[in-house]
């Protein structure tokens, strides 16, 4: 499981591992059944405290991406694909959100971000 931290980016390292097992297991990297990296395990690989692995962990099983089996360690739930495409959509929204955000900070307009949005999409082909 590969997992890589900036510390240069504003979200908290705890979020960027919650982000990163969850879109390993919505692109199929990591499949139902797999077993993750115990807390302590994973902290170490990447040199952080086990409080932030127990953390996101935590936040992955609440939020039905993991389960956790006492003396057995971590695993990939089995996903449900409507809830894996509504997990993408939300994830989608709050980029969105931001982009939006910056957008009105600089002055464009709707359309132009429409425009913008287009383009990056890749045009009016991809219905």
């Amino acid at each position: 499981m590969d997992i890589i931290l900036s510390n240069a980016s504003e979200e908290p390292i705890y979020r960027q591992i919650i982000s990163q097992i969850k879109a390993q297991i919505m692109n199929g990297t990591l499949a139902a059944g797999d077993a993750l990296p115990s807390m302590r395990v994973l902290a170490q690989q990447l040199k952080i405290s086990v409080i932030t692995t127990k953390r996101a962990y935590e936040e992955l099983e609440r939020d039905g991406f993991i389960e956790n089996f006492a003396g057995k360690g971590c695993f990939v739930k089995s996903q449900n694909r409507d809830f894996l495409r509504e997990e993408s959509v939300r994830q989608t929204e709050e980029l969105i959100a931001r982009a939006c955000e910056k957008a009105r900070l600089c002055g464009l307009t709707l359309d132009e971000m429409k425009e913008i949005l287009e383009l990056v999409y890749g045009g009016e082909d991809n219905d």
